[in-house]
């Protein structure tokens, strides 16, 4: 599950209620495992890189609360949005469209003429998509600290394969986001999952004891 940063505080004041007192807070991987007095585990992953602090959970619940600049892209066939993010707040942005045809039922040579076509159109869609992300996020490459994307991941690659977008595409990170058509406002939802604090929760029930070997 995801947690937006500023409801960290609350959430573990939650999962403290739930579970008792925080036995251990240790740093395992790069991310914070606290466990509880119940024997639940909870593992809290920094959508960023931060640096811990002596209090541990203090310190990466202040660092997942700093805004940080990144870049979104996200393209499904026919449509295409981009933006450059301070935080939560969008610096720069440009969605756009280009039909493409739909699926037909025709079969035979027309199927072919159609499938060459749509296969066309589809290229004119990357191609689009390349200049407006070259245009809109080139300028910003250097100064943001990461790539989130969505849609459709082919699409996605084939525009971040353009050697323009090379230092863009080298900040690429996942999982990738969970979007429905790249629209203005789907675009200003994404900080809500990349800003997002990613919670592995185990709890005691959840352990499988293996079973004794028979003899």
């Amino acid at each position: 599950m995801r947690v937006p940063p500023e409801r960290l505080g609350r959430w573990l004041d939650g999962v403290a209620a739930r579970h008792g007192t925080f036995d251990a807070v240790e740093l395992v991987d790069g991310a914070v495992r606290v466990t509880c007095a119940d024997g639940t585990e909870v593992g809290l992953r920094a959508p960023f890189d931060w640096r811990p602090g002596p209090a541990l959970l203090s310190s990466f619940s202040a660092a997942v609360r700093v805004p940080h600049r990144a870049a979104v892209l996200l393209v499904r066939r026919g449509r295409w949005a981009v933006g450059v993010f301070d935080g939560a707040d969008l610096v720069v942005s440009k969605v756009d469209a280009r039909q493409v045809q739909g699926r037909t039922a025709a079969g035979g040579w027309s199927q072919q003429r159609f499938a060459r076509r749509r296969a066309h159109q589809t290229d004119a869609v990357v191609g689009a998509a390349v200049e407006t992300a070259v245009r809109v996020l080139g300028p910003h490459a250097g100064g943001v600290e990461a790539l989130f994307t969505g849609g459709d991941r082919g699409l996605v690659d084939d525009v971040l394969a353009d050697p323009r977008l090379r230092a863009l595409a080298a900040l690429r990170r996942g999982p990738a986001l969970e979007v429905g058509d790249p629209t203005k406002a789907v675009l200003l939802q994404t900080p809500e999952q990349f800003r997002a604090v990613d919670v592995h929760i185990v709890e005691p029930g959840d352990r499988t004891t293996p079973s004794p070997r028979r003899s």
